[in-house]
């Protein structure tokens, strides 16, 4: 295990994406502050995703979810009343055992435990991400999302689409504790089905009645 500061957020992290933060409250201001006390390489916390409660208030976070990612400042700028804005990176994996009550911070710190990234067995993993990747490929063109070309690491794709897609706080934090890429791969193809014919079901409709459904509370 090792200890990592943490901040908070009503996002999901995964490998690989780019997270810019805007950074007010005092807690978090003195996280940052404590990074940058440190060697660039170093300038590491965590991001979990909150289950329960909100981001901002000391008591707003009631719960947080088991699996978080690594963030990597890769910017810093301090603004002149106190407040930063940072550019990070999702990194790597880990499981949160326990928060430190005793770390002494303003802000969360916590106990954790980094998580291997794994293939996976019994499936042809490559097999396998070529077919998400062109199901992927298939939904964001239906989205009218600009094309471009897809990593070659399944691992690396199944992080993509965990960020590109769609997706609630719950199913993409599904996604992030996937145990191996293969399973992340295999839930997101069925992710993606759903999300098909979904998009079918919705231009199947008359315009009024999609009026409708896009402003409907429920």
């Amino acid at each position: 295990m090792q200890q990592l500061p943490l901040f908070p957020l009503g996002t999901v992290l995964v490998p690989g994406l780019v997270l810019p933060l805007h950074v007010f409250e005092p807690r978090y201001r003195d996280l940052v502050e404590t990074l940058l006390a440190l060697p660039e390489e170093e300038r590491v916390f965590g991001v979990v995703a909150i289950r329960e409660g909100r981001e901002v208030g000391r008591d707003g976070v009631r719960a947080l979810y088991p699996v978080g990612c690594t963030a990597v400042v890769r910017d810093v700028t301090a603004l002149e009343d106190g407040r930063f804005e940072l550019v990070t990176a999702g990194a790597t994996r880990f499981r949160l055992e326990r928060l430190d009550e005793t770390a002494g911070t303003s802000y969360p710190t916590g106990w954790v435990t980094p998580l291997d990234e794994r293939e996976g067995e019994d499936v042809d993993v490559a097999d396998l991400a070529r077919s998400v990747g062109l199901a992927f490929a298939a939904y964001r063109e239906r989205l009218g999302v600009p094309q471009t070309g897809l990593p070659s690491s399944p691992t690396t794709l199944s992080y993509l689409v965990a960020a590109g897609t769609v997706l609630d706080t719950d199913e993409r934090q599904g996604l992030l504790e996937q145990p191996d890429t293969a399973r992340r791969l295999l839930a997101e193809r069925h992710l993606l089905h759903r999300e098909r014919l979904l998009l079918d079901a919705l231009r199947a409709l008359p315009a009024p009645q999609l009026a409708r459904v896009a402003v409907s509370p429920n």
